[in-house]
């Protein structure tokens, strides 16, 4: 499951019949986008742009039916969906039509392979690990299911500089969460667990607790630190949308307004997620996007971006110094 995945529209259902095999065709796929977390093609966009935009959520939205709901091995499916994939980069023309879909997007704005193959790669994690120990770990699985997917809107538009993606990681990732808070129920029903398990201990709340029809008090406490993360970590990222110009800032607003409203709807369901995703009305979305859109366009809110930036690149490499001393450690 990636961040592709994340609605804050009607509740999500089950891929459309016929929609988790290699062979399904791309329109098909883009029936899903109405349900998104965000505009997936956003009208504010020139055509070039949307289509571009069509291909890439056709694609994501193809390898996560792959990996949560198609039938057989799953591994294998996904593996046969790498070795095409490469080829595109190869010069050649993939075999599947998704892919032929998204080959001209790729050379059309000499996109790099690696969010793809992340893409898959989270979808094959979600076959072998069902639960996360600790929200570092979480975060981690993000880099592969949510990250890639701003690192391509921005290679669209040629934009995808070191400031930019390390702001756009953040927004993603909160995309991410947002959908894992909102998906409580639905993902244990799959047998897959993204609250980690130290917050679960933290709170007393069980997987007994996380079945109940509604949520216990433990389990909204739980929510309401999960949602006020999550919102950090959207706050941390919302910068990116001043640092773009034109309809790519409309269209990223959008994003972040999306996410905000997401947890906004969870906070408003009194942190209950049991019952269902908790979903934010189309004119709450909008505003959300329209307050995103106003703070781009402060005084001063370019620099703040590149400060924000800044301390993003500097956490984000101090996190991954400390771990590699602690592995050293560990290694002693």
């Amino acid at each position: 499951m990636t961040a592709i995945d994340a609605p804050t529209g009607p509740p999500r259902t089950p891929a459309l019949s016929g929609a988790t095999g290699l062979s399904t065709p791309a329109e098909q796929l883009l029936r899903a986008a109405p349900a998104e977390n965000f505009p997936v093609s956003p009208i504010v966009l020139p055509a070039a742009v949307r289509a571009h935009f069509n291909a890439l959520y056709a694609f994501s939205r193809f390898v996560d039916n792959l990996g949560d709901e198609a039938a057989g091995d799953r591994l294998a499916l996904l593996d046969r969906v790498s070795a095409d994939l490469s080829v595109i980069w190869a010069g050649g023309e993939p075999e599947l039509g998704v892919l032929r879909l998204l080959a001209p997007t790729v050379r059309a704005c000499d996109l790099p392979a690696e969010p793809f193959e992340r893409l898959v790669e989270a979808n094959r994690q979600d076959q072998r690990v069902t639960r996360y120990d600790t929200f570092d770990d979480l975060v981690r699985y993000c880099t592969l299911s949510a990250d890639p997917i701003g690192r391509m809107v921005l290679g669209v538009f040629g934009l995808a500089t070191p400031d930019r993606v390390v702001l756009s990681d953040k927004v993603c990732t909160a995309l991410q969460l947002a959908e894992h808070w909102q998906d409580v129920a639905e993902d244990l029903a799959a047998g897959r667990i993204y609250l980690p398990r130290e917050d679960l201990d933290t709170f007393g709340v069980t997987e007994d607790d996380l079945r109940a029809k509604a949520a216990s008090p433990a389990v909204r406490h739980l929510m309401a630190f999960e949602v006020s993360r999550a919102r950090t970590v959207m706050d941390q990222g919302a910068p990116l949308v001043a640092t773009v110009p034109g309809r790519l800032r409309l269209a990223l607003a959008g994003f972040v307004g999306g996410g905000r409203a997401a947890l906004d709807a969870i906070r408003r369901a009194d942190y209950d997620v049991l019952g269902g995703p908790p979903k934010a009305p189309k004119p709450r979305m909008a505003r959300f996007a329209l307050v995103a859109l106003a703070q781009s366009a402060a005084p001063g809110a370019p620099a703040a971006a590149r400060t924000a930036a800044a301390v993003a690149t500097a956490t984000g490499t101090a996190g991954v110094a400390a771990k590699r001393e602690r592995a050293a450690g560990e290694g002693r």
